[in-house]
């Protein structure tokens, strides 16, 4: 029989999956009558194939909807008990950090996670998210791509979480990072070919 911690880390990772699953993209898109973001771009649900759809304000919703489905599923699993505080915060953020890549609500097909994964990273070490973000930003303005700045900044989070002691987190987010990179291998093959978009075109 499993002893008292582990259903509720289970628990907590449901939790997290369930409000990771959450498709903002969509949902926003489907209230305001414009198009299925499922259907223009690469077909994902994430801010960045809702930016396409030429609407800005509903991209802007849909990153931050995004980012704080992965915030409060760690802090809604620490303030409630869902396992020891630290150990129901990972799971929650493992949770939502699957639940956006594969949402149940649309068989499985989901974003690819850069803003979740900033939300996680938020209610775990926020310090390291802002870290993420200067990376992200630097790596941008000098190169204008957005996967790339993406794929920098998520190598150098579970680096700068084992230098700053946080090291049941940078084992996550070895884990996450790892998912996400999985998740932009069209992007990592078009960067190589030299086709992959930059931001602004």
């Amino acid at each position: 029989m499993l002893s008292a911690p582990y259903p509720h880390i289970l628990a907590a990772l449901a939790f997290g999956y369930l409000l990771g699953s959450i498709p903002f993209g969509l949902v926003l898109t489907k209230l305001t009558g414009g198009p299925d973001p499922r259907a223009i771009g690469s077909g994902n649900i994430g801010a960045t194939n809702v930016l396409r759809t030429g609407n800005k304000t509903l991209a802007a919703a849909t990153l931050i909807g995004d980012i704080l489905k992965g915030t409060i599923a760690v802090l809604l699993a620490e303030r409630f008990g869902l396992g020891a505080a630290i150990a129901g915060g990972l799971a929650a953020g493992l949770g939502a950090f699957l639940g956006h890549l594969f949402p149940v609500w649309t068989r499985f097909k989901g974003g690819k996670g850069v803003a979740t994964y900033i939300g996680v990273l938020l209610g775990l070490a926020w310090p390291a998210a802002i870290v993420f973000c200067l990376i992200w930003a630097a790596v941008a303005a000098a190169t204008r791509y957005s996967s790339l700045s993406a794929l920098v900044a998520s190598a150098a989070t579970p680096a700068f979480l084992l230098t700053t002691g946080h090291y049941p987190e940078a084992l996550l987010f070895l884990v996450l990072t790892a998912l996400l990179w999985f998740m932009h291998r069209a992007n990592m093959a078009r960067l190589i070919n030299g086709t992959e978009g930059r931001i602004g075109r």
